[in-house]
């Protein structure tokens, strides 16, 4: 049985490193401690690849403790380089700003908000990292970082050996980090920064700082970096990024991600990504793998969108894949009808739907038997489109076996 915070983060294979496990072990079994974890806000949502992130803010409300998500509304204007091979696009702060405003709303969704005890902490960084006076700065937290430290850190070495440009902004990104925590423990009592392994220099330096700073105890846990058993990225597909957000991706695509996993990562997202007690999954493991894939999808589908969506998914993969009948919960786009009045080619409904990103994409998979309209296999990428061929204004188009959308005139 699952009997603290960091056991039961063990046993999840959330674990990667801690600065002193042991401590920090202890300190969670006999107090109720707050601890953080920093989201850039570079994009407009997040999506699957922080999901293992938001799980472990999740767990550390179960057992009591209170999650800070710190909004990197600061540390976004300079940009992180750990795990990236070149210099991040940057943002106006209005988009800064509309990011946070999106991303604090998936976090409403995920955790707990009414116990006041437990209830997320939401904080912006940018709150002192926009009034910091430079010189005070580098002569309060700067004297702290050697650079020759700074230079051994994996992010920055990586960028030096491969002889990418690494600019100054992104050289003090760690130290704005490090801030974070000493700024959270001093303001927030926060004594426990969580992130994913590519973040550990900056968190140990974070520990450091506080340390010297204060001569407090504080501690550092990193996630490991979770790639799919067939080697690619987590959260990212060919039709582009697994958004946790309705309006970037559907109730059902987002099933369908799940119900598509690789059997040899189905045990282990059943333990990171659902809330399933580990007893039940370990009874379970040797069930029929099909089922579990749709208990997977059902479980972690509900968690984002709510059980009925879960259900409608479950019901809209059945009539697509078994029935082979047009589900209700496909994702839709409309067009105008008058475009199909001198009809459309298929190699442009195809990439209009984003099945597919390229029209030589398109040509190639035409060719492979690969696109079908109304479960019929499409034989020449020469085929147009015409308002005759739709059923009730609909027709239903498929890449392989695992991607439809509907097109429905309008």
């Amino acid at each position: 049985m699952e009997n603290s915070y960091i056991k039961e983060f063990q046993k999840r294979d959330y674990f990667n490193q801690c600065t002193n496990s042991q401590e920090l072990s202890l300190l969670m079994e006999k107090n109720k401690i707050r601890a953080y974890i920093g989201f850039d806000c570079t994009a407009p949502s997040l999506h699957v690849g922080s999901l293992m992130q938001i799980m472990c803010l999740r767990l550390l409300q179960k057992y009591g403790h209170q999650p800070i998500v710190l909004l990197g509304g600061g540390t976004t204007r300079i940009g992180d380089p750990s795990g990236k091979e070149e210099t991040r696009k940057i943002l106006s702060e209005k988009e800064i700003e509309k990011n946070i405003r999106n991303i604090q709303k998936v976090f409403k969704i995920f955790l707990k908000n009414k116990n006041s005890k437990i209830k997320p902490i939401f904080i912006n960084n940018y709150k002192w990292l926009g009034k910091l006076n430079y010189i005070k700065f580098l002569r309060e937290v700067g004297k702290h970082f050697t650079v020759n430290k700074m230079l051994n850190l994996e992010s920055i070495k990586l960028r030096l050996e491969r002889e990418q440009s690494l600019s100054y902004m992104e050289f003090n990104y760690m130290i704005l980090q490090a801030y974070d925590f000493l700024e959270l423990n001093k303001t927030k009592k926060c004594q426990l920064q969580i992130g994913g392994s590519d973040q550990w220099g900056n968190i140990v330096n974070g520990v450091e700082l506080v340390k010297r700073y204060s001569n407090k105890q504080v501690f550092g846990l990193t996630t490991p970096l979770l790639t799919l058993a067939s080697g690619s990225k987590m959260g990212k597909t060919e039709r582009g990024a697994i958004w946790l957000d309705k309006k970037l991706l559907s109730s059902y695509d987002y099933w369908q991600f799940w119900r598509n996993t690789d059997d040899r990562d189905v045990i282990k997202f059943l333990k990171m990504f659902t809330d399933l007690n580990l007893e039940k999954i370990e009874k379970i493991k040797d069930k029929n793998i099909n089922q579990l894939k749709i208990l997977l999808a059902n479980e972690a589908t509900t968690m984002l969108h709510g059980k009925d969506a879960a259900n409608k998914a479950e019901q809209t993969a059945k009539k697509t894949f078994e029935n082979k009948s047009i589900g209700n919960d496909l994702p839709t786009i409309n067009i105008e009808k008058e475009k199909f009045a001198k009809g459309i080619n298929i190699i442009d409904i195809v990439v209009l739907s984003k099945l597919l990103n390229s029209k030589s994409e398109v040509r190639r998979t035409i060719k492979n038997k690969g696109i079908k309209i109304n479960n019929k296999t499409v034989e020449t990428d020469q085929l147009n489109i015409f308002i005759n061929d739709f059923d009730k204004n609909i027709l239903k188009l498929s890449h392989g076996k695992k991607n439809h959308i509907i097109i429905k005139i309008i």
